[in-house]
């Protein structure tokens, strides 16, 4: 089945698809808004995918590409093999592989493809001479389903954080989800019940900042199949639920030279953080607003990002409190040293939001900018005259400010690039306009009868 031409890691992949008897192969490639998609071939098409790719139509995709360019090419990874552990039986399985996008008129990467910005991005890094590390902290909801199988927002127990069985009934569904993506190749550092009921979370390992958004995207399907097995949905909709806590991304970011020492850390520091890291730090500080757009990109987004729910909505960083955009998790070594910005919820498109993460912290290493000093007192118990006084400013406070600030950043445009920023831009302007002329229920209830 091999001959020349093909890597190392694509003669494995063609010896793995035989030793586990996979039948078919799952081409994963993820559109604008960050939703997977995915284009199923044969396996005995492997060899074929990675030497000629997979046509589609790229019109059918969001943000993708017009009719009259519509043919795109998948290239398939082969570094992101991995067998889909809830389609396994005795005789077959399936697999997945998720590829990079080629434009078929030039035989370039599409600049429209997520992962190719993310790229862009790490490409910008290692000409600065770093990696990226990363790893998110994704949390999702799981809800009973109705007669007919339909999502609803009835939690299936009544723990809160860190519960153990009885309260925490979905301890049987972290673990299959575990053991699924431990089969995956994921190696799982934690998983515990969060704040809310029904709310869990699953950190994986720290990785390179590419195998991290691909992990994202992974996660979420294996999360949403498995829980499905159990008669459950699972969502990572930021707030499902009024008046309680919405699922949060937090998300934890490190540089490392060349020789492979951590950019982030200097001993002799107060907070062990070198002037890389507080350079760094300023960048995702100054370009906070218009990250919001990518890393909280729905209406329904901005409904977690509210005083009182422990998700952080002033732009300000701490090296011990959490009410900070961004913290200073305590390392227990040097190459553990990093900063986590907690805006992030799990609706985002890994790709472009760690993207745009990198560009505006090399941007701020690039600039030498200098980090404010750290907010050592609960930012929820300033009042405003207080915020002004320590110069705290406040993240957009919906998706149409959040837009609009995007719009005015052009430093992060460019980290997008024209074809993303445009056709990102455009689409959530629409869901903002179609949101802002909705009546929902709550304006029906509060004002119907009273005037």
């Amino acid at each position: 089945m091999t001959s020349g031409n093909l890597t190392t890691a694509e003669e494995n992949v063609l010896e793995e698809i035989e030793e586990k008897d996979v039948d078919f192969l799952r081409l994963q490639f993820t559109d604008i808004l960050g939703t997977v998609k995915n284009v199923s071939v044969p396996a005995r098409q492997a060899e074929k995918a990675f030497r000629e790719g997979i046509y589609f139509d790229g019109s059918s995709i969001e943000g993708f590409v017009r009719i009259q360019e519509s043919d795109m090419r998948l290239k398939p990874d082969p570094e992101t093999f991995a067998v889909l552990p809830w389609r396994t039986n005795e005789e077959s399985a399936a697999a997945r592989m998720i590829c990079d996008v080629i434009d078929t008129t030039t035989g370039e990467p599409f600049e429209g493809d997520p992962r190719y910005v993310l790229k862009q991005a790490l490409e910008r890094a290692k000409e600065m001479g770093y990696t990226v590390n990363a790893a998110p902290e994704p949390e999702f909801f799981l809800f009973e389903e109705d007669d007919e199988g339909g999502a609803t927002t009835k939690t299936n127990d009544a723990g809160g954080y860190f519960d153990l069985a009885p309260k925490d009934l979905a301890s049987d569904v972290r673990r299959d989800i575990i053991y699924g993506l431990e089969s995956m190749g994921f190696e799982i550092e934690a998983s515990h019940h969060e704040v809310a009921e029904g709310q869990h979370e699953i950190n994986f390992e720290y990785d390179d900042a590419l195998s991290t958004a691909d992990n994202v995207g992974t996660f979420r399907t294996v999360v949403r199949a498995i829980a499905a097995e159990h008669d459950l949905h699972a969502t990572f909709m930021p707030k499902p639920i009024a008046r309680i806590n919405g699922s949060g991304m937090h998300t934890h970011i490190s540089l490392f030279t060349e020789d492979g020492e951590n950019a982030f850390h200097d001993g002799d520091d107060e907070f062990d953080l070198s002037d890389t890291a507080k350079s760094f730090l300023a960048g995702v500080l100054e370009h906070a607003d218009a990250i919001t757009a990518i890393s909280n990109p729905t209406v329904n987004s901005y409904k977690r990002l509210v005083p009182g729910y422990e998700a952080p909505v002033y732009v300000a960083w701490s090296d011990r409190n959490r009410s900070a955009l961004i913290r200073r998790p305590a390392a227990r070594t040097p190459a553990a040293s990093r900063i986590e910005l907690r805006s992030p919820d799990p609706s985002c498109n890994p790709y472009l939001a760690l993207a745009v993460m990198i560009h505006a912290g090399l941007d701020g290493i690039e600039k030498d900018l200098e980090a404010p000093d750290p907010v050592r007192e609960n930012i929820y118990e300033f009042d405003e005259a207080k915020r002004e006084e320590y110069g705290i400013d406040t993240l957009p406070a919906n998706l149409g400010e959040a837009v609009e600030a995007l719009e005015e950043d052009e430093a992060m445009l460019e980290a997008l690039g024209d074809h993303v920023s445009e056709k990102f831009i455009e689409a959530k302007k629409q869901e903002f306009g179609d949101y802002i002329v909705e009546v929902s229920e709550w304006e029906l209830d509060r004002y119907l009868e009273t005037f």
